[in-house]
């Protein structure tokens, strides 16, 4: 159990930071997105200038807060994946200008390994029982209320996060962003696959 306990503290720095560098290196440099709160967080970031950690916490405390009344387990499986790697995020955020300057990659490329990183990140959380929280604890709570498939809720989630962007930012950000998530979703489930939550 301690050492379990250990991998899984190990787990969240380690997959808080793909998460971020996915974000930091690839994403932001482009104005390219993910899906749910992470989306949500860094369309406010190209709008507004916002910091991205920051707005995913605050974004992010009225699921917490649902959570704590409904699923205490996921509230505290997911508590410490979400601030960890929301202030990873932030505090990486300073090697965008550095990376983009020395390595200059390009939209597809970017959209590609970000989606990777992301995706690996998450699914090394997830295979020790943590996650980001965020839309998908909203979409476990729709989906036991109106009955319906989670992973099409997450789906139509995302999509209207990046519909969102798509609108608000450009056509680009639409088309680069849904390559993006694709590699998300990707490399999630390859880290996932006969893992000890499965």
């Amino acid at each position: 159990m301690y050492m379990f306990f250990i991998e899984k503290m190990l787990a969240i720095l380690f997959g808080s930071c793909l998460l971020s560098i996915g974000i930091n290196l690839f994403l932001v440099p482009f104005d390219l997105l993910d899906g749910g709160i992470i989306g949500i967080s860094l369309i406010l970031y190209y709008l507004l200038g916002v910091k991205v950690g920051l707005t995913i916490i605050i974004v992010s405390l009225p699921i917490f807060l649902l959570a704590w009344f409904y699923s205490k387990s996921y509230f505290y499986n997911s508590l410490h994946g979400m601030l960890v790697s929301s202030f990873m995020i932030d505090i990486l955020h300073p090697l965008t200008a550095w990376f983009t300057s020395a390595v200059h990659p390009s939209p597809l490329v970017s959209s590609i390994l970000g989606g990777i990183f992301i995706g690996l990140g998450i699914g090394i959380m997830l295979r020790f029982e943590t996650s980001t929280g965020g839309t998908d604890l909203l979409a476990q709570f729709l989906a036991k209320m109106y009955r319906i498939n989670v992973g099409l809720i997450i789906f139509l989630i995302d999509f209207i996060v990046i519909l969102a962007g798509g609108i608000l930012l450009s056509a680009d950000t639409l088309l680069l962003s849904t390559i993006t998530i694709i590699f998300v979703g990707l490399s999630t489930g390859l880290c996932t696959a006969n893992s000890k939550t499965s």
